[in-house]
């Protein structure tokens, strides 16, 4: 999906400055926007990727002036009535519809801590796809403007690299955010050098890139 959030190698928008004392959340709603996100995510409704779908899909002249906490509602809002759980108009009322199915907390107070420390990979162990590239193979991004969500930053379409190690398979972005099922392949680590994505005129031309892409995003070169 071409839209505001793939901003990389995007000029004007300032350089990135660390904050000196980090903190996850700025304000105690965002934290509560993020407990949300993921308690209604253990209905099943939704996975990791059709999540990062909906982020994606907030219209631009929005996604580029909310905060990144305002980004993660817009979305689950979405997601709230596109898996039916909860329409538009009560998500944004705070108001249930008195005729609406209650549903028991799929992640309880005392599930969450176990789930977060095991995690969610979808790594697939047991694939027995094999990887077409390995260490050294010269690739070439593929060029293709999906309009769905995809893993594949625009800076890197159709520009060439080195692979430098294979990662092992992992479930396809792509299809898993349509809900078209898992379709793992090989995902690999891709070098490329700043010139080789933004030409002479990048700062430091000899700097390397590393990108992880999915077997369908390369071609040989």
């Amino acid at each position: 999906m071409n839209s505001a959030h793939d901003m990389g190698g995007m000029h004007g928008m300032g350089p990135i400055v660390p904050e000196a004392d980090y903190q996850p959340f700025h304000h105690e709603w965002e934290g509560r926007v993020l407990a949300l996100f993921l308690a209604m995510g253990a209905w099943g409704k939704w996975n990791i990727d059709r999540g990062r779908l909906f982020r994606e899909s907030v219209p631009g002249p929005r996604y580029l002036n909310i905060t990144y906490f305002e980004i993660w509602l817009d979305a689950l809002i979405a997601l709230a009535a596109d898996a039916g759980l909860a329409t538009v108009e009560e998500s944004t009322s705070g108001r249930a519809d008195p005729n609406a199915e209650k549903l028991v907390p799929g992640l309880t107070a005392e599930k969450v801590v176990p789930a977060m420390r095991r995690g969610g990979s979808t790594r697939r162990e047991d694939s027995e796809i094999a990887a077409r590239f390995t260490p050294g193979d010269d690739v070439q991004a593929r060029n293709m403007s999906p309009r769905g969500h995809t893993r594949l930053p625009r800076y890197v379409r159709g520009r060439r690299g080195v692979i430098d190690r294979v990662h092992g398979t992992f479930v396809l972005p792509d299809s898993n955010a349509a809900l078209a099922g898992e379709h793992p392949q090989p995902v690999y680590s891709v070098r490329f050098t700043a010139r080789e994505l933004w030409g002479d005129d990048a700062p430091h031309p000899a700097d390397k890139i590393y990108v992880d892409m999915w077997d369908s995003y390369l071609e040989p070169a």
